[in-house]
């Protein structure tokens, strides 16, 4: 027996318990280390020349000149480091017939997009370095830019890859049932075409990165704003030919990454390259501006979606044609973000078919990869949309569609028709809780006498009922989507001879509030204070195993590796305990981070006083080594499936395209909580990130292929003025999958709130003959939404 029933007056469970963040004192007093603030002795700046050019043959380069700038140390093209730097790693092939060109992180004889790094320059000061990169001096000759996908495809298009001989880098398809038997049976299908724009990641923080080489012997410490200490280490190794025994990656305080920082960067191979060529630390920081140009973008899809359901609203199948912008080279994981989608068109419905067929496409543009939600939210969006619009066709209340056809709470485990297993849910507990906070027949009654009154101010009203694929794991189901990876995360807990308590995570926070939510869990299973626990992370020296942070994988997959951890450490206390109480082991009770023999409370061991007896070890029962202290490494059996209802009510001005959104609820079930504010948090800034995709944010190249909306003038990111109020609120259904009962949260915000917020406006605008709108949603685009329509109308009446 490991545990008793908690006796009253107990002290409070820390797990659930709202407590503020223990990282945010030194956040908010400035006692933080962020990458870019590391200075160390002789340390040397290092910049990037890019190209000003979308596709380009480099004819010459000559960085001489740029070596006789005051305060220059070093520069160098392409060329010259070519025998030190493989090409950047691309760790998911998804098929094996995938075009995977090389990706020099100093472009050699091509520039493929604006911001290709072509020349780099090390100076004993940062702005001496960056007004040398004027004189180096590069000839192009200009090659004709590939930046739309479609007629990249197209029979003599013109190639971002030459020697390839194809824009086309993979298609991979996924198929369940019959869809055309389902089709030629359907009373309806509905076809639509959606455009997920591009998107660039805004982290608050950015990218930067120092290398420090201890020369003597050959090891380096690279210091860099990473979610991804441990990939990186692997990475640069295979990329620099550095030993990996001899590389450190410390992921010091991290101001954010939304996915932009998952991933292996070729800056950060070339501080590594250079600090071991010239032997002296090396510091690299990225202008805003610069970063909008080199580090990934995200989404960039065309989703071509067909429905076929009954008269009655009965879903019978699901098509999905996808094309995804690849951008000009494949980094880290960039192929494999649509494939993650692929498994979320489906949704919480039932259905009898799913066809999907996904074909990426090089372009001339920044590469795209992971960002905040990574291929979940474009399916979300893609099947919520489309069954708005299936409604309409039919004639139905959209809700009442989703209820006719989702998963019933008494079904589950369920799995679905794309092959996932969904452990649990209750759809009808949150959607009824969403629609009794929002006052749902209120918006109708408005939306109707708005309506018959010919308002030019328009009400809509949109709904988004869906579940995610997070805590990206297990392994095996990674080893057969061929990513090269496991989806396993350590932990380990030790117990100091004093009582204290220090967890080590695989797991990197930038921003999450792991330090928080890990000393939370911890301190409930061993039973010691909140205050008595430390963590430590992002560093591989200290936590020489993990995998990382990305895809809501943290608390799913790391923090159930402590609470194992933790556990590890109580039974190994036990043995302890049982010996020096002289009790059997089956006869102690475990409760509130004491051993007690059962029918003898008063005989009795702290846990921290078995810390001590191990530390002693002037006690310990024959054969028992010296420590409590455990690990544990965890592949989860199962993704996590949280899963909610959000419903938005906007007012679309007809006359100035204008929307303003009225109300946002939303009501989400991520299991078990660990803490409710952290929730909370993640939820408010998830909605902010879906809500600027529907409204504000996208990512614009012009016909030569640069990016016009490159800086925070043109990129309009949301500030709080911007966003509504939220309502938020929970229900709770505990996986089945972790001990804990947690399911995933960080991106359920962002997956959740993009079709909300455009099927609202396509509800306000519907009406008035509007049949279709991209995002984001502005007020121009709206405007001429409605123009249209009214210039078709009359069209209509003219000819009839």
């Amino acid at each position: 027996m490991t545990t008793q029933e908690r006796p009253a007056g107990a002290p409070e469970r820390e797990v659930g318990r709202a407590r503020a963040r223990r990282e945010d004192a030194r956040l908010v007093t400035g006692q933080t280390t962020w990458t870019d603030n590391i200075t160390l002795p002789g340390m040397l700046y290092m910049t990037l020349l890019r190209s000003p050019m979308a596709h380009a043959r480099i004819d010459h380069i000559d960085v001489a000149p740029a070596r006789e700038m005051p305060g220059v140390v070093a520069a160098y093209s392409g060329r010259d480091l070519a025998g030190e730097l493989g090409s950047l790693p691309c760790a998911w092939p998804v098929t094996e017939d995938m075009v995977l060109p090389d990706h020099p992180p100093l472009a050699v004889e091509e520039v493929r997009h604006v911001g290709d790094p072509v020349a780099v320059v090390i100076a004993r000061g940062r702005y001496e370095a960056a007004d040398a990169l004027e004189a180096v001096e590069v000839d192009y000759t200009p090659l004709p830019p590939v930046l739309d996908m479609e007629a990249a495809l197209a029979e003599g298009a013109d190639l971002v890859h030459s020697g390839k001989g194809t824009n086309r880098c993979y298609d991979w398809p996924l198929t369940a049932g019959d869809y055309d038997e389902a089709r030629d049976r359907a009373d309806v299908v509905v076809r639509r075409r959606f455009r997920q724009q591009r998107l660039i990641p805004n982290a608050m923080e950015p990218r930067a990165v120092v290398v420090a080489p201890l020369s003597a012997s050959g090891e380096y410490t690279v210091y860099s704003a990473t979610q991804v200490p441990h990939i990186l280490r692997v990475m640069l190794a295979t990329v620099t030919g550095v030993p990996e025994h001899k590389l450190r990656v410390v992921a010091p305080d991290v101001g954010g990454g939304f996915g932009s920082k998952l991933q292996v960067y070729g800056e950060e191979a070339l501080a590594l390259v250079l600090a071991r060529r010239l032997g002296r630390p090396v510091k690299w920081t990225e202008s805003r501006s610069e970063g909008y140009q080199a580090t990934h973008h995200g989404r960039d899809q065309i989703q071509d979606v067909e429905i076929a359901a009954t008269s009655e609203g009965k879903l019978l199948g699901l098509k999905v044609d996808l094309l995804a912008d690849m951008g000009a080279y494949l980094m880290l994981v960039t192929p494999g973000i649509p494939i993650l989608g692929a498994f979320m068109y489906p949704a919480i419905y039932k259905m009898d078919s799913y066809a999907f067929h996904c074909t990426g496409v090089f372009t001339t543009k920044t590469p795209t990869d992971a960002y905040r939600g990574a291929g979940r939210p474009e399916a979300t969006y893609a099947i919520e949309r489309i069954m708005d619009e299936l409604a309409a066709e039919l004639g139905l209340d959209p809700v009442e569609l989703r209820r006719l056809n989702w998963i019933g709470r008494e079904e589950f485990p369920y799995t679905g028709i794309a092959g996932l297993t969904y452990d649990s849910g209750d759809y009808e507990a949150a959607t009824d809780k969403a629609l009794g906070l929002f006052d749902y027949p209120r918006w109708r009654a408005e939306q109707r006498a708005r309506n018959e009154r010919h308002d030019p101010v328009r009400v809509g009203v949109g709904v988004s009922t869906y579940t995610e694929m997070c805590g990206l794991a297990p392994s095996r189901v990674l080893r057969d989507l061929r990513y090269s990876a496991g989806g396993w995360e350590a932990a380990s807990i030790r117990m100091l001879p004093t009582g204290k308590v220090e967890v080590i995570t695989g797991t990197s926070p930038h921003g999450q509030g792991h330090v928080t939510s890990w000393s939370q869990i911890a301190a409930d299973v061993l039973g010691v204070p909140f205050d008595d626990v430390e963590v430590a992370h992002g560093d591989t020296r200290i936590a020489p195993q993990g995998m990382d942070t990305y895809g809501s994988r943290s608390l799913v997959v790391g923090g159930v590796a402590v609470h194992h951890a933790a556990q590890k450490v109580v039974e190994k206390a036990r043995r302890i305990a049982a010996h020096l109480l002289e009790a059997s082991e089956d006869d102690l009770e475990f409760c509130d981070g004491a051993f007690a023999v059962r029918g003898s409370p008063e005989a009795r061991k702290t846990i921290q006083e078995v810390a001590f007896e191990a530390f002693s070890s002037h006690d310990l029962p024959d054969g028992m080594e010296p420590t409590i202290n455990a690990e544990h490494v965890l592949d989860p059996e199962n993704f996590s499936y949280p899963h909610g209802t959000h419903l938005c009510a906007v007012e679309v001005d007809t006359e100035t395209g204008r929307v303003r959104i009225r109300s946002y609820v939303c009501v989400d079930d991520v299991g078990k909580v660990v803490n409710p504010m952290i929730v909370e948090g993640q939820v408010h800034g998830g909605l902010a990130q879906g809500i600027a995709q529907a409204l504000y944010e996208e990512a614009v190249y012009d016909t030569d292929g640069n990016l016009v909306s490159g800086t925070l003038a043109d990129y309009l990111v949301p500030a709080p003025p911007d966003l509504p109020d939220f309502v938020t609120d929970r229900t709770e259904t505990p996986a089945t999958s972790n001990p804990l009962g947690v399911k995933g949260v960080g991106e359920a915000g962002t997956i959740a709130s993009t079709p909300a917020v455009v099927n609202a406006v396509m509800d306000a605008l519907r009406p008035l003959g509007v049949t279709g709108i991209d995002m984001p949603c502005t007020p121009r685009r709206v405007w001429q939404a409605v123009r249209d329509a009214r210039e078709s109308a009359r069209t209509k009446e003219g000819t009839a």
